[in-house]
């Protein structure tokens, strides 16, 4: 039997496991967040011609994808919302959020790696990737995409965690910094849990999705403990919904010391 493989970590908070190895560019005033004409048409070839119908091909194949409660997402039909998931796959992760969010649109916040490949980083902006600004003039950009998608009611992802740990099991602690979002456009927060149980055949286990929602702002509360509130909800239910995992590919160790 081949040995469970082993990865050790020192913080949880910024130790990166991805393989991918790019030179993010600086995304800064003059990065295009939202396009024109030819990003429209982008948008339709890429995203909805080729992306979708391949990646439920893909997960079905490779992970035989099931999703559970996507009929959550009923509750607030007709607005645009965020949702939070945890980050254990590189693939899936950029597929998933579409499985449980059609026909609405998704737009993911992603590194800047995601789009500094030397060819398919032109093609990831169609695919819904917002970029982290680096600078004043990038954030300002960003800020108004966020609230164009939203008011085209569309779907935002944000992987908290930031940093992918394949196969990973459990929830990574998460700062609270990027719940200021759904509180600044005061629209509603959903949540999915991928988790990773066992299959009657081969070795590559199921990825069973949970999602779970919406969680509102209380804005009886001071903007910080909104922000608070919204992070300490998705945290107890993605810590909830991960126990539902049953298979460990790789085992995380904190390193002593």
């Amino acid at each position: 039997m081949k040995e469970k493989q082993i990865i050790y970590y020192e913080n949880e908070l910024e130790d990166e496991f991805s393989t991918a190895q790019i030179e993010p560019k600086k995304i800064d005033g003059n990065y295009k967040y939202v396009g024109g004409v030819l990003r429209k048409i982008g948008r339709v070839f890429w995203y909805q011609i080729l992306a979708k119908p391949l990646a439920t091909v893909f997960l079905k194949l490779k992970f035989n994808h099931k999703i559970v409660n996507k009929e959550c997402l009923k509750k607030v039909k007709g607005t645009g919302f965020f949702l939070y998931g945890n980050h254990t796959n590189a693939m899936a992760d950029a597929l998933i959020p579409t499985m449980i969010c059609r026909p609405t649109g998704v737009y993911v916040i992603v590194h800047p790696n995601n789009v500094s490949m030397p060819v398919f980083g032109h093609v990831t902006p169609s695919l819904g990737a917002l970029p982290l600004p680096d600078d004043k003039a990038a954030m300002k950009n960003f800020g108004q995409a966020l609230e164009h998608y939203i008011g085209k009611k569309q779907c935002i992802t944000i992987y908290p965690e930031a940093h992918i740990w394949p196969y990973y099991t459990k929830i990574r602690n998460f700062k609270d910094t990027s719940f200021r979002y759904p509180i600044q456009y005061d629209v509603p927060v959903f949540c999915f849990t991928n988790t990773y149980q066992k299959k009657k055949r081969g070795k590559t286990p199921q990825i069973v999705t949970y999602v779970d929602g919406p969680f509102y702002a209380d804005k009886s509360l001071p903007a910080r403990e909104q922000k608070k509130q919204l992070h300490e909800q998705v945290m107890a239910s993605m810590k909830h919904y991960c126990k539902n995992s049953n298979v460990e590919m790789i085992q995380y160790i904190k390193k002593e010391g």
